[in-house]
């Protein structure tokens, strides 16, 4: 009789194939390196085949580990989501993800509310620019900055994105910005979520193409840090307004200029198509829209 799979080693052989490394799968299955290791050489052993290249300091995947891990992966990963749905159902616990600056500019300052209003939920929040992956990532709900079309998620936009245009007031003094055309006196501060400046100068200065592409501009892969750097009077940003809230009641952001440009994008919330949100998640998915509603009826936050 065929000895019986060894199942342990199968997501000992996935966690080490995830990361490259024996010692990385020990520390996620919080496990020594050596006992990764010996499910490895069990799983080679009953498979009769090598998986790993071993050297001094790290290990290379077979050819034949590659493409036996590319056909198991997905069928564990199905396993570990079922698994999840059916130990997780009733729990009061729910994940929420979404990009950095919009967790510590918009999401954070409003948290509290949702943990007023349900203090027996307790919410787990990732900020990450990753793209995520519901079938293998531990996420109920995500705001993903897109255009809303994705035939396996159901997406319920949140806040549709414009480009406005900010500074601080001092740098805005100090640079006489009156029109558009002021900015050849500035610094752009470009972000790789809102990379529009030479359509928003096209569009609403007088200037032309050599004139545009001889400005001085910064680049931020973070919003967040541009929008600290435009704060701090060292330019000007294009940004989204659901982003700058907190700059512009204080007054260390103004918009000098009433241009705004608007994009194909926006904040959606999301979550699986197939599938069905758990209590916790419903509660939190309920609480974000009628937050959002609320705001949409502010004069404030658009104005």
């Amino acid at each position: 009789m065929a000895s019986p799979l060894p199942l342990k080693s199968l997501l000992v052989f996935d966690a080490a194939m995830k990361h490259k490394s024996f010692t990385v799968a020990a520390q996620e299955l919080h496990v020594t390196p050596g006992a990764v290791g010996q499910q490895i050489q069990k799983l080679e052993e009953w498979l009769g085949s090598a998986l790993f290249v071993r050297s001094i300091r790290q290990v290379q995947p077979t050819a034949e580990a590659l493409s036996y891990w590319a056909a198991i992966q997905p069928a564990l990963a199905r396993i570990q989501q079922a698994s999840d749905q059916l130990r997780l159902s009733q729990s009061n616990e729910v994940w929420l993800s979404m990009p950095p600056t919009l967790a510590a500019k918009w999401f954070a300052p409003r948290m509290a509310s949702f943990v007023t209003l349900h203090p027996e939920i307790s919410l787990h929040l990732g900020a990450t620019t990753d793209l995520i992956n519901f079938d293998r990532d531990r996420v109920d709900l995500a705001i993903r900055y897109f255009d809303g079309t994705d035939p396996a998620l159901e997406s319920t936009l949140l806040y549709r994105d414009e480009a406005r245009l900010y500074c601080a007031p001092s740098y805005a003094k100090k640079h006489r910005l009156k029109t558009p055309d002021d900015l050849v006196r500035t610094t752009l501060l470009n972000t790789t979520v809102l990379p529009f400046w030479d359509e928003w100068l096209r569009k609403y200065s007088h200037l032309n193409k050599a004139q545009i592409a001889g400005l001085a501009r910064q680049h931020f892969d973070q919003s967040a840090l541009a929008i600290e750097t435009a704060r701090l009077g060292q330019g000007v940003i294009l940004s989204s307004p659901i982003l700058t809230q907190p700059e512009l009641r204080d007054g260390s952001l103004v918009e000098p200029f009433g241009m705004r440009l608007p994009t194909t994008k926006g904040y959606y919330l999301v979550y699986p198509r197939q599938g069905q949100l758990r209590p916790a998640a419903l509660a939190l998915k309920n609480w974000m829209l009628e937050l959002v509603r609320t705001e949409h009826e502010s004069v404030d936050f658009f104005a």
